[in-house]
C-alpha cells in the first residue's frame, strides 16, 4: 500500500504542474495575439507626423432680453411695488447714497429715477461669487426701452431700445360678441381697436357691431424677441357690416397718409360718426318714447349714449358755437353749428371743454365738453342729436359727406396698389392664411 505521505507529495507536484500548463498556454495564446496585431495594423497611420485634430465643443454665451451676458451673473428680477422709492431698493442692495444722488442728478436728461413706476420691473446682475457685488441694474421703461446702470467703474447710465421687427400681417376676424373678443380669440393685441378706429372712425360705430360683423386687414405686426408688443400701419382693410361691405386703402398724397375707398372716395368724413368712445347706446331716436323721468311718452329727437361721468365728449365735425348754457331738463347743453345745413346738440353735460364759448371756432375732434347728469336725467349719458335744415334727424342713419378724393393725377398709382392688396385677399381666402402669416 501507498504511504499517506507520498499520496500528498503526489498531489502537490500535479498542481504545481497544472500552473506550470496553465501560465506556459497564456503566454502562448498571448504572443499569438501580439504577431496577429503586428501583422495588422496600420504602422504608417500610426507613426504619421501630422497632429490629429480633435473637435473642440464651444458652450455659447447665453444673453437675455437686455444684451447681458447671463451665464456670467447671478440675476434677480423685482417687480416695483406702489410707493416704494428707488433709494429704498439700491440701499438694500447696497448701493451708497452718494451714488444714488449721482444718479437722480447727474443722469437726469438720461433718465429720471423719481419718474420709475410701480409695476415696472428691476433687474439686478450680480458677481457669482462670494462678494455677490452689484455690477449692473436695469430698468424696463416700457416695452421697447430700458435703461441701464453701470456700477463697475465709474457710474455709467444708458437708455436703449429694443430691436422692434416689423412684420407684415393677414388676420380675419368674425364679430360673434365684441370687436374685443373677436381680437382676443386671435391673438391679436387689443392695440389693434384704436388703429381699426383711425380707418373706419367715419363710417362705422364700434360699439354696435352686430354678429357675423367681419374684418380682414393686411397690417404691420410689431415685434421683440418673436412677441407681439401693437400694431402699426393698417395697409388695407374690408369690413362687412350688417349687409354692407367697407374697404379702406392706405394711400398718401400731398404728404398726408389717410384711407380711400376701391372708388378713391376718401374714407374721411365731415363727420364722425360719434361724438364718444367707450359707448353704449341706450335709446334711441323715436318718435314715441316712454320718458324715464316724467313716465309720459313724448318724442326722444337723440341717441343716448352711456358713459361714466367726465367721459370727454368731441365735435363731430368743424364748426361754430351757437349756444352754452343750462337748458332745463337738458342740463348743460352745448349746440355747434358744422355748415348751413347741420347742428349738432350736446345735453346733460356735466361740464365744458376748455374754452368753449359763445361764437369759438371748432375742429373734428375736439374736446367740447364732458359727460355727465345734469337736468332730467337717471344717470350719466350723452344726448346727442342733429338738426338738418332745422329738422331734427337720427344721427345713426346721417350720411356724412366725404372729404377730397383722390387727386385724379395720382388715380393710376392708387389704383395700382388697390389691385395688389385686392389680390393678396383673395390669395389669403384661397390658401387659407390667419394671423400672424407675413407675406
Amino acid at each position: 500500500m501507498v504511504s499517506k505521505e507520498k499520496t500528498v507529495l503526489w498531489i502537490k507536484r500535479a498542481l504545481q504542474n497544472k500552473k506550470r500548463i496553465i501560465w506556459s498556454g497564456s503566454i502562448g495564446f498571448g504572443l499569438i495575439l501580439l504577431g496577429w496585431v503586428a501583422g495588422n495594423l496600420n504602422w504608417e497611420l500610426i507613426f504619421h507626423k501630422e497632429p490629429v485634430s480633435v473637435p473642440i465643443v464651444v458652450q455659447p454665451i447665453m444673453y437675455d432680453g437686455f444684451e447681458m451676458p447671463i451665464d456670467s451673473f447671478d440675476v434677480e428680477t423685482i417687480s416695483i411695488r406702489p410707493n416704494q422709492m428707488p433709494s429704498e431698493i439700491l440701499l438694500d442692495r447696497g448701493i451708497s447714497l452718494g451714488i444714488i444722488d449721482r444718479m437722480a442728478k447727474e443722469f437726469v436728461t438720461v433718465f429720471d429715477l423719481r419718474k420709475m413706476k410701480a409695476g415696472n420691473r428691476l433687474n439686478f446682475y450680480y458677481t457669482p461669487d462670494s462678494l455677490h457685488q452689484l455690477q449692473y441694474m436695469i430698468y424696463e421703461k416700457n416695452v421697447s426701452q430700458y435703461v441701464v446702470y453701470n456700477f463697475k467703474s465709474s457710474l455709467q447710465v444708458s437708455l436703449k431700445q429694443k430691436e422692434v421687427i416689423t412684420q407684415v400681417c393677414y388676420t380675419e376676424v368674425v364679430i360673434k360678441s365684441t370687436l374685443w373678443d373677436a381680437l382676443v380669440d386671435e391673438g391679436i393685441p387689443i392695440s389693434m381697436v384704436s388703429e381699426i378706429e383711425k380707418v373706419f372712425q367715419w363710417m362705422i360705430d364700434l360699439y354696435s357691431l352686430n354678429k357675423g360683423d367681419r374684418f380682414e386687414f393686411i397690417y404691420e405686426n410689431l415685434t421683440i424677441n418673436s412677441e407681439s408688443i401693437g400694431i402699426g400701419n393698417i395697409f388695407a382693410a374690408k369690413c362687412l357690416y350688417g349687409k354692407r361691405w367697407f374697404e379702406a386703402y392706405q394711400f398718401e398724397q400731398n404728404g398726408i397718409t389717410s384711407y380711400f375707398n376701391e372708388k378713391a372716395e376718401s374714407l374721411r368724413r365731415a363727420f364722425l360718426k360719434a361724438p364718444i368712445g367707450t359707448i353704449h347706446i341706450t335709446s334711441k331716436f323715436t318718435n314715441s318714447r316712454m320718458h324715464p323721468i316724467l313716465r309720459i311718452r313724448r318724442p326722444h329727437y337723440g341717441v343716448d349714449y352711456a358713459a361714466p361721468t367726465g367721459t370727454p365728449v368731441v365735435s363731430i365735425g368743424d364748426g361754430k358755437v351757437i349756444e352754452k348754457g343750462y337748458n332745463g331738463g337738458g342740463g348743460n347743453t352745448l349746440k355747434i353749428r358744422l355748415n348751413n345745413t347741420f347742428t349738432t346738440g350736446y345735453m346733460h353735460l356735466s361740464r365744458y371743454g376748455s374754452g368753449i364759448a359763445v361764437g369759438r371756432s371748432v375742429k373734428q375732434g375736439d374736446i367740447v365738453g364732458y359727460v355727465g347728469t345734469t337736468g332730467l336725467s337717471t344717470g350719466p349719458h350723452l344726448d346727442f342729436r342733429i338738426w338738418q335744415n332745422g329738422k331734427p334727424v337720427d344721427p345713426l342713419k346721417v350720411e356724412s359727406p366725404p372729404v377730397e378724393p383722390v387727386d385724379p393725377k395720382m388715380r393710376h398709382a392708387y389704383d395700382s396698389i388697390v389691385k395688389v392688396y385686392q389680390a393678396e385677399f383673395v390669395r389669403y381666402k384661397q390658401e387659407g392664411l390667419t394671423s400672424p402669416n407675413s407675406f
